[in-house]
């Protein structure tokens, strides 16, 4: 009988609930696999905080989360926190009453471990060979490896999360030519003072940022983005209002607030690495989490 495990990533967009079953290939096959949007990232970019309604909002989505696991059987649970948490002020305080209420230890993962679960998550659809260019966009940050044969050789993360940079410049939609160049202006400081990397590589991509545009431009599922899809994306979001991105796009609510400066921020890794296209895997971190608890890799 194939083993379940279950892992939530709370993140800075979403709280995410993946219950997997592992198969003797390695592979595995998603049982749940649901969401719930909370926007902790750019909270958090806007107080420096969780504060105490949206901690009351985690905690009920947590529980719920929780029942779910144990009506699925899973033989263990493992919750874990990124960016959003990472830098709230009251992070200790709400992991501390998460663990009293619940019973359930949340661990604040760094992001060199969020880049290691999730490479080895994407590794599930997608050839890791030769040199490559990694990146997770998420709400409250952007993870950046570079990497040959699945090893990192440099990592960083960069404070331009679609929440955050929401939080920072006001964005509203249609957006205007000062918005918008708001958001190139902070993105592409922070992507030149990355490195290149050593000779020819390719782009792979991870998150749910990567995966919403991926779906916007292709609906049939190819996951193959080209920059000028990118370039056309960009200018077409920019001029709309939230209610018609999401009628065009056929994207929910949120993830269509989300779509122009998650499109901004890869357009700048493009422009900065020099490359014309990126592949898109649709695993990540709770898939990487949860191959390392079917070899006993994280703690429950």
């Amino acid at each position: 009988m194939p083993r379940r495990f279950a892992a939530t990533d709370i993140g800075s967009n979403t709280v995410h609930l993946l219950i997997g079953e592992v198969t003797n290939r390695g592979s595995i096959r998603r049982i749940v696999n649901i969401s719930e949007w909370l926007s902790l990232g750019e909270i958090v970019g806007k107080t420096g905080k969780i504060p105490s309604v949206d901690s009351a909002h985690l905690i009920e989505t947590l529980r719920r989360y929780k029942r779910i696991c144990d009506d699925a059987g899973v033989e263990r649970f493992y919750a874990f926190a990124t960016e959003a948490m990472r830098v709230a002020e009251n992070h200790s305080k709400l992991i501390a009453e998460i663990k009293k209420d619940l019973g359930i230890k949340v661990d604040l993962i760094t992001a060199r471990r969020e880049t290691e679960l999730s490479l080895r998550g994407a590794s599930l659809d997608t050839p890791l060979q030769g040199a490559t260019i990694f990146v997770e966009v998420g709400g409250g940050s952007v993870q950046i490896a570079l990497c040959r044969e699945q090893e990192i050789t440099y990592q960083a993360s960069l404070p331009i999360g679609t929440g955050r940079l929401l939080a920072s410049t006001g964005l509203f939609q249609p957006a205007t030519g000062a918005h918008l160049n708001q958001l190139i202006a902070a993105t592409r400081a922070q992507w030149e003072a990355c490195p290149q990397p050593s000779g020819k590589a390719t782009v792979v991509a991870s998150g749910g940022i990567a995966r919403g545009i991926m779906r916007a431009l292709h609906p049939d599922g190819e996951r193959l983005i080209q920059l000028f899809e990118l370039e056309y994306l960009m200018k077409s979001v920019a001029g709309l209002e939230v209610s018609e991105i999401v009628r065009r796009y056929r994207v929910k609510e949120k993830r269509a607030g989300s779509l122009l400066p998650g499109t901004i921020v890869f357009h700048e890794m493009m422009r900065h690495y020099g490359q014309s296209q990126f592949l898109v895997s649709e695993y990540g971190v709770r898939e990487g989490a949860i191959l390392e608890m079917a070899q006993g890799g994280v703690t429950k």
